[in-house]
């Protein structure tokens, strides 16, 4: 049983570090940038399936814990490239010039996926499942943009035998075990991408909904609120081998402070890659990622705490498992999502 106070102590600190988000943070949004925005919905050739789990704040009693699942696929999508490959012949670098040099807008298309993701914090957790769809047109040769929407359910909870209160009568909290809240869940985004960048823009818990945990319409003031992504990202190429990738991900939530996360990315060939990224008043990190074949790839990330959370905290671990499924043209790692 936790005390009220210890409670409390532990809430106050979770606001000042993550400012007051709602919604999960990902170190490796990057890997993953549909899981923050629908119109990434059925971007490539193949069925796209990630897995991942997030520990934050290791150490910390009751820190944060996100797992989630998406998938989403193209539908009549034709082939974006005249051989059987993107790149000539299986095996060959698809992030080589050749490639570059290649690359050519994908024919009008839609997508569509679905989105689960189970955060707990404590004694509260939000369980939300997501429907996508997406469409994707090319407005130039080269260039891309599709547009996409989500909706779903979130089911708000609070475990209250997780709670000792100094007045066990306190009528802020109905007691009872866990209470559940069922809540509408919308979200919106728009991609524009190409061979050397991406840019993008997003919406979650676009419908702000009044959340209350007690029968006494005076504590009906909790709401939840919209919150907006920003991201883009720019592709160097070194040479035919290695490309560097610096990508930026800004986050509006208010009254929240601006959330900014830097990411840097470094790609060897259709194998390896390794990065670095900075959270504002938050973190840094450390990043590494493998493309096994043509099936999967796995990411991993490890959060150095920088808040004053990391007198308690050993830091944060992200793991990301991804799936290429039906994947018949046997690319070894995303062309256009990277």
């Amino acid at each position: 049983m936790i005390k009220f106070y210890k409670i409390l102590l532990f809430f106050i600190c979770v606001c000042a570090s993550v400012k007051a988000q709602q919604k999960p943070q990902y170190t490796q949004y990057i890997l993953n940038n549909y899981i923050i925005n629908p119109a990434i919905t059925g971007i490539e050739n193949y069925i796209d399936i990630k897995a991942a789990t997030r520990q934050q704040w290791t150490g910390l009693q009751n820190a944060p814990q996100t797992s989630y699942l998406t998938a989403h696929m193209p539908l009549g999508k034709t082939n974006d490239w005249q051989s059987s490959t993107s790149f000539g012949m299986v095996g060959e670098n698809p992030l080589g010039r050749n490639y570059k040099y290649d690359y050519a807008a994908a024919e009008p298309h839609h997508g569509i996926g679905v989105v689960a993701v189970v955060d707990e914090t404590g004694p509260l957790s939000n369980t939300s499942f997501n429907l996508t769809y997406a469409y994707h047109i090319g407005l130039a040769p080269k260039l891309n943009l599709s547009v996409g929407v989500g909706a779903g359910v979130s089911k708000i909870s609070l475990n209250t035998n997780d709670i000792t209160l100094e007045n066990p009568n306190d009528e802020a909290i109905t007691r009872g075990g866990t209470i559940n809240k069922l809540k509408p869940d919308i979200n919106a985004g728009v991609w524009l991408y190409s061979v050397d960048f991406f840019a993008g823009a997003s919406v979650q818990q676009l419908l702000p909904q009044t959340l209350s945990f007690s029968e006494n319409s005076t504590y009906n003031t909790g709401k939840t609120v919209p919150h907006f992504f920003v991201t883009g990202g720019y592709r160097f190429w070194l040479n035919d081998d290695i490309t560097v990738v610096p990508s930026v991900m800004l986050k509006v939530v208010n009254p929240a402070p601006l959330g900014v996360d830097v990411n840097l990315k470094v790609s060897f060939r259709d194998k390896l890659w390794i990065g670095g990224a900075y959270r504002k008043d938050d973190s840094f990190s450390g990043l590494v990622g493998f493309n096994v074949g043509s099936l999967f790839n796995l990411g991993y990330s490890y959060d150095f705490t920088t808040s004053a959370l990391n007198t308690v905290s050993r830091g944060s671990h992200e793991i990301v498992l991804g799936f290429l499924l039906n994947n018949r043209y046997k690319v070894t790692c995303p062309q256009k999502l990277w």
